[in-house]
């Protein structure tokens, strides 16, 4: 039988974990109030709501203008884990969206989120280096981390943080060595690289392979690749991975590498020729276009040209590619120097 009594229970669609959102344009100054609040319990609940808000660009845009940059800037430092759990997963939320990405670099908030990679809770470190990462897509970003000093960090936190976290570490880090590879170099990144090509994991081979093409484009670069006597002997074993990324990403290498004499020797040296040959028809587009030029490189040297001579098919099979342009103009430079006579 109904009565009048009122349940001191909440409603069954009403979560106590997350603070209640005002009406329409208030909800966002509200919470943004909250977020300063002295009492912990209104910080936690007003992130949390913050967290559902900012999947939706429009609210991101509204967030970033009522003010909550800023005070995302602050619980930053709070002694409270779940605080900086919850700040650093808004922040890489907004991170995702364009705007968000300007948004870190209009706030300067790179050099305090990156303070959380020293920071004791997993979770907390983890979102920071996402967030950083995501502001490392877009080139204003990327300079904005090499502008602050960060890539000496990055290096060293690559050497030992956890293996999920490394993924997103060789991300920022490839995005920013294409703004400003030598610096990179000169942290001292290439042994670092060069232990991570035999980690257990694909995707961390992978990322260190393709970094190493990054650091490798300035010519110092080469010369620290063919200076380390295992680094080009590792990548050639790569070309036999049975992950496709990580074949793609050691082609691309030993082309990069192998612009110089000393690289050509190098990669010589290390019997490259017939692993790249059984990478000229991969199934990947990017796969054969690496192994492709990267037979042009070591063709320029007189040994490499000799070797290939007795391969010409199986290059020109490659000038009908009938998935990628690149790949077919690739084959017909390959040929034009592998044939070329003195």
């Amino acid at each position: 039988m109904a009565t009048t009594r009122i349940s001191y229970s909440l409603p069954p669609n009403i979560d106590a974990t997350k603070a209640p959102l005002a009406f329409g344009s208030r909800a966002l100054p509200k919470l943004n109030r909250e977020l300063c609040d002295e009492n912990l319990v209104t910080r936690q609940r007003a992130l949390m709501s913050l967290c559902d808000l900012v999947h939706d660009p429009e609210k991101v845009y509204e967030a970033i203008r009522v003010g909550c940059i800023d005070s995302l800037k602050k619980l930053l430092t709070d002694a409270d884990s779940t605080v900086r759990h919850k700040a650093t997963e808004v922040l890489y939320i907004v991170a995702t969206h364009n705007i968000g990405r300007n948004a870190f670099l209009d706030f300067k908030v790179i050099l305090p989120v990156s303070n959380l990679f020293d920071d004791d809770v997993e979770i907390v470190r983890k979102n920071a280096h996402q967030a950083i990462k995501m502001v490392s897509e877009i080139p204003s970003g990327a300079l904005g981390i090499v502008d602050g000093k960060l890539i000496p960090c990055l290096v060293e936190k690559l050497k030992q943080e956890l293996d999920e976290i490394k993924h997103f570490i060789l991300d920022t880090l490839h995005f920013c060595m294409r703004v400003d590879a030598e610096s990179a170099l000169n942290s001292g990144i290439m042994p670092v690289l060069k232990a991570l090509l035999g980690h257990d994991s694909p995707q961390v081979r992978s990322a260190a392979a393709r970094d190493l093409m990054d650091v490798s484009v300035p010519f110092s670069g080469k010369e620290a690749a063919c200076d380390d006597v295992e680094i080009v002997p590792l990548l050639v074993r790569l070309l036999s991975d049975p992950d496709y990324d990580v074949k793609a990403n050691a082609a691309g290498a030993l082309m990069t590498i192998a612009i110089t004499t000393k690289g050509k020797y190098a990669a010589l040296k290390a019997n490259a020729i017939p692993s790249l040959l059984r990478l000229v028809n991969a199934t990947t587009t990017e796969t054969r276009l690496y192994a492709i030029k990267a037979l042009t490189m070591l063709s320029e040297a007189p040994e490499g040209r000799k070797t290939l001579e007795r391969f010409v098919d199986d290059v020109k099979e490659c000038e009908r590619d009938p998935q990628s342009l690149a790949v077919s103009r690739a084959a017909q430079i390959a040929l034009k120097v592998i044939t070329w006579k003195p």
